[in-house]
């Protein structure tokens, strides 16, 4: 019976070494996948860039014959490779966003007229915005005043008085 006593254990990790041994290219296409569903059960890891690499030797291996070393070899170097080219030349941050204060929110209402729903008074005091209120700070207005949002301070509308 496999499995009981050395010998028995023996045989059966030798059997499941020749199991994979006998899928040869298809290995690494197994890897791929194992390395994708980590990526996506822990993103941010970096785990994508190896997967892909193990693509990469996959398909390699599949169109020419590549001795073993040779494709640990090839999958190190793709997979270190991507990973530099992608640390460095793509940024999240480089990306230009045609909305760049959509997460900002009180940065999106920089230059709009709003009123003062509690007078501002030794410079600071709160304002409405649809149906929000929100903290301020500026000259000293009284409330029912117009005043201009002019920048944020953390989650504080600057504001300054409208003539």
């Amino acid at each position: 019976m496999l499995g009981t006593g050395p010998a028995g254990e023996d045989r059966a990790m030798q059997s499941i070494v020749d199991f994979f041994w006998s899928l040869g290219a298809w290995n690494w296409f197994i890897v791929a996948v194992v390395m994708l569903v980590l990526e996506m059960l822990i993103p941010g890891a970096h785990i994508l860039w190896f997967g892909m690499a193990a693509v990469v030797v996959g398909v390699l291996a599949l169109s020419i014959d590549i001795p073993l070393h040779w494709q640990l070899i090839i999958f190190a170097l793709v997979a270190l490779g991507s990973i530099y080219w992608v640390r460095r030349y793509w940024r999240p941050e480089a990306v230009e966003s045609d909305q760049p204060n959509l997460n900002v929110r009180a940065a999106q209402y920089v230059g709009r007229i709003v009123t003062v729903e509690e007078a501002i008074a030794e410079g600071r005091g709160k304002v409405r915005i649809g149906d929000s209120v929100w903290n301020a700070e500026g000259p000293d207005v009284p409330k029912g005043a117009h005043v201009k949002v002019t920048g944020t301070n953390g989650t504080v509308l600057v504001v300054s008085a409208v003539a």
